[in-house]
């Protein structure tokens, strides 16, 4: 194992029908580190194949549980591991490994429990109008409903020590999750700090990405949440 090869880390990635471009995903971030951890969503085309050609386990769920659901499984599974970080990373190619590298380091250094990525603090490449706008939306709303003070509050890179995984419980299945860490990491006065990140947009991951309705969707799913506690 090459010592470029980190062990202390675990990279968790939610995969739903990411055949086309998972082996191509998996096959950089395994140069980089050693435990790897794909949740295969239900997927109904060949992910799980694509993802057993790899070093990286594989875990299953038999139907489609959504993205929150397999982030809290791929977490499950990666406290068994002999790491001290954890990292979400998308299965679409939006994320760079070279802002994973700087997200460790700033964690590495002791001061926080999380270190959020941030595309509107960095970079973004290839970005609708109307993304860009669902996304400042939801910005404004999470920062209403979590009581955090987030720039992008739905980026799904985020680096984070073991104990936040230990105390992290996604219990939102869907893409609500995305609101709903935030909102954990108030409510366990969670030590973080937002980094600059870039995202990259290709024809591939804006199909894949998340429709207006949905956003919507995930907002009264939040505030249902809130009124009935």
């Amino acid at each position: 194992m090459s010592r470029a090869v980190r062990e202390d880390v675990a990279i968790i990635i939610p995969v739903y029908n990411e055949a086309r471009v998972i082996g191509t995903v998996l096959k950089h971030v395994l140069k980089h580190f050693k435990y790897v951890v794909c949740v295969d969503d239900g997927s109904s085309d060949a992910s799980y194949d694509e993802i057993a050609k790899t070093k990286a386990y594989v875990v299953e769920h038999p139907i489609n549980m959504g993205q929150g659901a397999a982030l809290q499984t791929g977490l499950e599974f990666s406290r068994q591991l002999p790491v001290n970080y954890f990292v979400t990373f998308d299965a679409d190619g939006q994320h760079r490994i070279e802002d994973v590298k700087a997200m460790l380091s700033e964690i590495e250094a002791g001061d926080h429990d999380i270190i959020l990525g941030s595309r509107f603090m960095g970079e973004t490449v290839g970005m609708s109008g109307t993304k860009r706008a669902v996304l400042k939306a939801a910005i404004r709303f999470s920062n209403a409903t979590s009581g955090l003070v987030l720039t992008d509050a739905h980026n799904g890179l985020r680096v984070f020590n073991r104990v936040v995984a230990e105390g992290m419980q996604i219990t939102l299945p869907d893409m609500g999750h995305a609101s709903e860490i935030p909102e954990i990491i108030a409510e366990k006065q969670f030590r973080y700090k937002e980094v600059p990140v870039t995202i990259e947009y290709t024809d591939y991951s804006k199909a894949k990405g998340q429709s207006i309705l949905n956003a919507v969707n995930i907002g009264f799913d939040t505030l249902l949440r809130k009124v009935t506690r």
